[in-house]
C-alpha cells in the first residue's frame, strides 16, 4: 500500500491542490514539505496531533519535513477558528515556546533529516514598502475577504493586523520555496484559504508549481473539536497534563468514535483495526484501551504508558499499581475542607466549581458520596495511603501527606 492509499483509508486526507502529482509527489519520497505551528503556548496540544502523525507518515514514506515555528506571524495571530483577536506576545516568549515544540516534536519525526526553521528569522526585519510592492500587490482583497478563516472574525472586527496574516503565510511558502526546495504545504483543512494563497504567489513570482495537502479537522462524533475537557487542552507536556490523565483522556473516547481515532491518531495496521469495527461492550473497551495505551506510548514513551494502563486497572478492574495514580501531596496542620482540597489537587478551578460538584453529587472520597460543603478531613485522613477522590465517573486522584 502506497503512503497516500494509507492516508485515505485512514480518513486523513481532506483536499489536494493536484490528486495526481501530489500522490506522484509523496509515493516516491519527492515531496519536502512544511507545517506551520504558531508558538502561543509552551507546549503543543492533543489538537496538533493530525499534522504531527501526517508528518511521521510522509516521513516514513522517504519525504522530507520541514517545520515552521511561527516567531514571525504568531506576532500577528492567525484570524482562523478565532472570534477574538490573540493577545500580543512578546518576541522571547514566542522563541522559548519554539524551542520547547522541537523536543515534543522529536517523539513524532527525526531531526535531523526533518529540519526546523523560524519564520521571524525572514518576517521581523521585512521593510514594509517592499513588502506591499512584491507581495501584497498579488492578492486581492474582493477575494481574501471570502475566505472563511475571514468571514467569521467580520462579525466581531477584524483588525488590519490579521489581515495580514494571510500574506504572512504565503510569503513563507514563497520564502521556503526558494531557499529550501520547499514544494508541498500541508495543514489543517481550515487553512485552505491560506495555504492556496501561498501556491498563487509562488506561480505569480517565479511561474513555479507548488501544491497543498490538507488534513481532515480532528472532531468528535458530536461535531466539537478533540483535546479539550472541563479543565482545559490536553497538553503533550506531561507537567500540564499528567501521563495517567492523557491515557484516561483518550480511554474514555466515545464508542462512536473509537475506530476512527485508532486510524487516524495511530500506526496500528488497518487490518488490525478492521477486526475491531464489528466489536461492542467489553472488547470495544480493549480497543480503547489500545488506542488510550498507543497514543500515550507515542508522546510519553512505553514505560509511562504502562504505568498509566496500571493505574487505570487498579481503579476500575481492581487490580494494577496504585501508585501511578495521579497524587497531591497534602501539609495540613489541621482540618482542611473538602472544597479547598479539590482546589488543591487542581480537581475544580474555583470553589463555586466545587460547591456545583458537591450539589450534583458528583464527589466521593473513599468510596462515600460528600454530601456537605463543610465536610473537613482530619490530618490523620491522609498517612499511609491516602484518600482517595472520586470526582464524576472516572476521574480519580489521591491525596497523601507529606512525606
Amino acid at each position: 500500500m502506497t503512503v497516500f492509499e494509507e492516508l485515505k483509508l485512514r480518513g486523513l486526507l481532506a483536499q489536494t491542490t493536484g490528486e495526481d502529482e501530489v500522490r506522484e509527489l509523496i509515493d516516491n519520497g519527492r515531496a519536502v514539505f512544511y507545517i506551520g505551528f504558531d508558538p502561543t503556548a509552551n507546549s503543543l496540544t492533543v489538537g496538533h496531533f493530525i499534522p504531527l502523525i501526517l508528518m511521521r507518515h510522509l516521513q516514513k514514506a522517504g519525504n522530507k519535513p520541514i517545520v515552521l515555528i511561527g516567531g514571525g506571524t504568531t506576532m500577528i495571530g492567525d484570524p482562523t477558528d478565532k472570534t477574538d483577536m490573540r493577545n500580543i506576545m512578546t518576541v522571547e516568549q514566542i522563541d522559548a515556546n519554539g524551542e520547547r515544540f522541537k523536543e515534543q516534536m522529536g517523539r513524532f519525526i527525526d531531526f535531523p533529516p526533518a529540519v526546523m526553521v523560524n519564520n521571524g528569522d525572514w518576517l521581523r526585519n521585512l521593510n514594509y514598502m517592499t513588502f506591499l510592492r512584491d507581495v501584497g500587490v498579488h492578492f486581492s482583497v474582493n477575494q481574501m475577504l471570502t475566505a472563511d478563516c475571514y468571514r467569521t472574525r467580520l462579525e466581531k472586527g477584524l483588525s488590519f493586523l490579521e489581515f495580514n496574516y494571510m500574506l504572512m503565510q504565503s510569503y513563507d511558502f514563497l520564502y521556503l520555496h526558494e531557499n529550501y526546495g520547499v514544494n508541498m504545504q500541508c495543514g489543517g483543512n481550515d487553512q485552505w484559504a491560506n495555504m492556496l494563497g501561498g501556491t498563487e504567489l509562488i506561480r505569480r513570482k517565479l511561474g513555479h508549481d507548488a501544491h497543498v495537502l490538507t488534513v481532515t479537522l480532528l472532531l468528535t462524533s458530536e461535531g466539537t473539536k478533540m483535546g479539550k475537557t472541563a479543565k482545559g487542552a490536553v497538553w503533550l507536556d506531561p507537567e500540564k497534563t499528567s501521563p495517567y490523565e492523557f491515557y484516561q483522556y483518550f480511554r474514555n473516547t466515545a464508542d462512536a468514535d473509537v475506530i476512527k481515532f485508532l486510524k487516524m491518531l495511530t500506526f496500528v495496521p488497518l487490518e488490525d483495526i478492521a477486526e475491531m469495527e464489528g466489536w461492542e461492550g467489553q472488547q470495544l473497551n480493549a480497543a480503547k484501551d489500545r488506542l488510550a495505551y498507543e497514543l500515550t506510548a507515542l508522546v510519553h514513551g512505553e514505560a509511562e504508558a504502562e504505568k498509566a494502563k496500571q493505574a487505570a486497572r487498579a481503579l476500575f478492574a481492581g487490580s494494577g499499581d496504585m501508585e501511578n495514580v495521579p497524587t497531591t501531596a497534602v501539609q495540613a496542620p489541621g482540618e482542611i475542607n473538602v472544597i479547598d482540597l479539590l482546589l488543591l489537587c487542581g480537581l475544580v478551578p474555583s470553589k463555586g466549581e466545587g460547591r456545583r460538584l458537591i450539589e450534583q453529587g458528583g464527589l466521593e472520597i473513599d468510596g462515600v458520596k460528600v454530601e456537605s460543603f463543610s465536610e473537613a478531613l482530619a490530618p490523620v485522613r491522609f498517612a499511609g495511603d491516602g484518600v482517595l477522590i472520586k470526582k464524576g465517573k472516572k476521574t480519580y486522584h489521591r491525596a497523601v501527606s507529606v512525606k
